[in-house]
């Protein structure tokens, strides 16, 4: 282990090389620093922890005002009204109808004003084109909780963002909590209350696509709660996420996000889900620029850069697939299975055909198929003929319908140690054989703690097998496709691997800024491009190592730090606002003599002149050759903030693009598993005879820049070490060059 997860490490002999940056208590003067407890905020302000709202009374007021309610017929708001009064009494609320001109609404009596309600209510559904007012009103009387159904905000472009800005004012000024605006009734739903077990709670941004998922009733999974948070004026997805992981109702959260109203708030609730080990599944549109216009227009919101977003949500466990289909039967499996006690799959069918292709299916997919031990394979064939494959996928040749043997074979497979899940791929309904095989799943799976699935592949989905006896099994997970299912496995055995290792990089997020803050602050230069002898110096106060230097100006100097930096020697020109070097004929490598430092010296200068670049000298370096090019660099998100990018560096970084993305916080776990993201990861570990790299000191320098990237905040907009010179194992890293950005 390295010596602190975000960079702050230890020196020990073998670390000897690289320069402590401990962490030190001292002011945060930068950036969002210091506007808070060090308790409740990182370095750079941002907090640590999800402020959970307390949504009880939100989902089972006690009392319920309608503002705007009525009873004439042919009125919108008649039927709102009508559902409304149906969901009041259900979940046992006292409703007031609210309407300035009505004595009555559905016999209910009416008061022509918030103001004058009965009692101080737990929540105010206003159906009214304009809720500024209303809002205003509302908080005289300490209403804990409204809904703003009206559209026409920030959906809808500048004014309407403008409008909504002043409903967020006052929504804030008033002290309670806003659904919407641009919402629906999807809250207010009728829910099965008959069904059992863990339940899924739903957020959706966009009421009709959350209806499949609720649909999931229909086939006996439970649903406990929707969410549709519409424009996000106050409460977000965030809110919903947290408050449903401290549900234990609740066994999964699906979600159907189109953009995120803040990084660092979805961050929170993704890492208190993790904590609570309660699955979270998100559809997040937005991966393309016709898919993030078109979020845009609806929820007027910033969908955030396609890649930063995956990367948070991996790094936080939440599983991003991409259709509605995935999402409810990836939902349906994580809310209900028990946690996996082997991670191997055997596939167990009727057709060795079938057998065959979902196999591959599955370990193209990452599914670990283990081959059943000889010992397996023959107490299989007591039951299934010898010239057929028992190995893994089992092929049964037909599932025995006359006796007990079919049984006894599914038991036999759920027995061995090394499965954990089994699943049964029935293209087609073939009665009696597809009967009798549903039956005996289901009644293997009462018994035993490990998963099985079926893939009911029918298109008609009447049949007595599938809707009497698989959906009717709580125990039996049942899909109607073969990648519907490989997805949901996967993810289902992904998830507890996440929750059973997850460490909070919130808690060990720095509070305070180290030394190493001070001195960069003295290089930034707020609204200009470093030098990269003064980026490489920004580094080096971050203990990130570079290759022995020094900056000249004049050929003679030149000659003498060749001498003391040592042949071979690399020659730069140096300048603010210099990028791309190669290009512009800047850098010279691999001097070896006096005379061609000077002439180096007098080509670099003039070719400078002719470009009409003003520099601040030429650096003379260290030559470093031994290693694989890495880069690491810093961006700043829209939505997260500053994110850090890790990828296969050099003069092809832009050709290649072989890069991944952290977003803090992250510790050395997180650091590592960003690598294993590279597809020329395997680079590291030495090919073609080459030496293993330093990971470890790969890994440092990451969590070094994080560091960096942290405590100088909104100062540093964007930094570039490329490349990063990650020599053999035990060797170190070095930064061999470097652009810094100040904002």
């Amino acid at each position: 282990m390295l010596g602190s997860t975000y960079g702050t490490l230890t020196t020990d002999s073998r670390r000897a090389r690289v320069i402590a940056c401990g962490e030190q208590p001292g002011p945060a003067v930068h950036g969002r620093a210091g506007t808070g407890s060090t308790e409740d905020t990182d370095v750079s302000g941002l907090p640590l922890h999800a402020d959970v709202p307390d949504l009880d009374r939100f989902f089972r007021p006690e009392s319920v005002a309608v503002v705007g309610a009525s009873d004439a017929e042919g009125r919108p708001n008649t039927g709102i009204t009508r559902q409304l009064m149906g969901w009041a009494e259900r979940v046992g609320a006292r409703l007031y109808p609210v309407h300035p001109t009505r004595e009555s609404v559905f016999g209910l009596p009416c008061s022509p004003s918030v103001g004058e309600l009965p009692e101080q209510v737990d929540l105010a559904v206003l159906l009214v084109a304009d809720p500024l007012p209303v809002i205003e009103q509302l908080a005289d009387t300490k209403v804990r909780f409204a809904v703003a159904f009206a559209s026409g905000f920030a959906e809808t472009g500048d004014e309407g963002a403008a409008a909504q800005a002043r409903l967020s004012a006052a929504v804030e000024r008033s002290g309670m909590r806003l659904l919407g605006p641009n919402t629906n009734l999807n809250a207010f739903e009728r829910f099965r209350d008959d069904l059992e077990g863990p339940a899924i709670a739903l957020i959706t941004q966009s009421g009709h696509q959350g209806r499949p998922v609720f649909s999931l009733q229909e086939l006996g999974i439970r649903l406990s709660h929707w969410a549709p948070t519409g424009n996000e004026a106050d409460l977000e997805t965030a809110d919903f996420i947290s408050y449903f992981a401290q549900r234990p109702e609740v066994g999964a959260i699906a979600c159907y996000v189109e953009g995120l109203k803040d990084g660092r708030s979805f961050l929170l609730a993704a890492d208190r889900a993790a904590r609570e080990g309660v699955p979270v599944v998100a559809v997040k549109v937005g991966r393309t620029e016709t898919g993030a216009r078109t979020a845009a227009s609806h929820t007027g919101k910033l969908t955030g850069a396609d890649t930063v977003v995956d990367a948070a949500m991996r790094q936080f466990g939440v599983i991003r697939v991409d259709g509605l289909d995935e999402l409810q039967d990836t939902a349906a499996l994580l809310a209900r299975a028990r946690p996996p006690q082997a991670d191997g799959v055997v596939v167990y069918s009727i057709s060795g055909g079938t057998g065959a292709h979902f196999s591959d299916l599955a370990t193209e997919a990452g599914l670990d198929l283990p081959t059943l031990p000889q010992e397996k394979q023959d107490e299989l064939h007591q039951w299934i003929p010898e010239y057929l494959s028992v190995a893994n996928p089992v092929d049964n040749g037909g599932h025995p319908v006359g006796d007990w043997r079919g049984r006894k074979i599914i038991d036999a497979i759920l027995a061995d140690p090394s499965v954990g899940v089994l699943i049964c791929p029935i293209t087609g309904p073939f009665p009696p054989m597809s009967d009798k095989l549903a039956q005996d799943l289901v009644d293997a799976a009462e018994q035993t703690d490990k998963l099985v699935c079926v893939v009911w592949g029918s298109p008609v989905g009447t049949e007595d097998a599938y809707r009497e006896t698989l959906l009717n099994s709580s125990r039996v997970a049942t899909f109607r496709t073969f990648s519907n299912c490989i997805t949901a496995v996967r993810s289902y055995l992904a998830h507890h691997h996440f929750t059973t290792s997850y460490v909070s990089p919130f808690d060990e997020a720095p509070r305070t800024p180290s030394p190493s803050f001070r001195k960069a602050q003295a290089l930034m230069r707020p609204g200009h491009q470093l030098s990269e002898h003064a980026a490489k110096q920004l580094l080096r106060a971050y203990g990130i190592r570079v290759p022995r230097e020094q900056l000249v100006t004049s050929a003679a100097a030149a000659v003498r730090a060749a001498s003391l930096v040592g042949y071979p020697v690399v020659m730069k020109a140096s300048a603010p606002q210099l990028a791309h070097k190669s290009e512009l004929g800047l850098v010279k490598v691999g001097l070896t003599s006096a005379s061609q430092v000077r002439d180096a010296y007098r080509e670099l200068t003039d070719i400078a002149r002719y470009e009409g670049i003003e520099l601040d000298g030429v650096l003379v370096c260290q030559m470093v050759e031994r290693g694989v090019e890495m880069v690491v660099g810093v961006t700043r998100d829209d939505l997260f903030g500053p994110t850090v990018t890790v990828g296969l560096g050099g003069v092809l970084v832009e050709v290649l693009r072989d890069t991944a993305v952290a977003v803090p916080p992250f510790g050395e776990t997180q650091a590592r598993a960003v690598l294993d993201q590279l597809r020329g990861r395997a680079l590291l570990d030495g090919v073609r005879g080459a030496p293993p790299v330093d990971i470890d000191a790969l890994v440092e320098v990451i969590l070094r820049v994080q560091r960096m990237a942290l405590e100088l905040g909104d100062d540093l907009a964007e930094l570039d070490i490329n490349p990063l010179m990650v020599l053999p194992r035990g060797q170190g890293a070095v930064a061999l060059d470097a652009l810094a950005v100040c904002r």
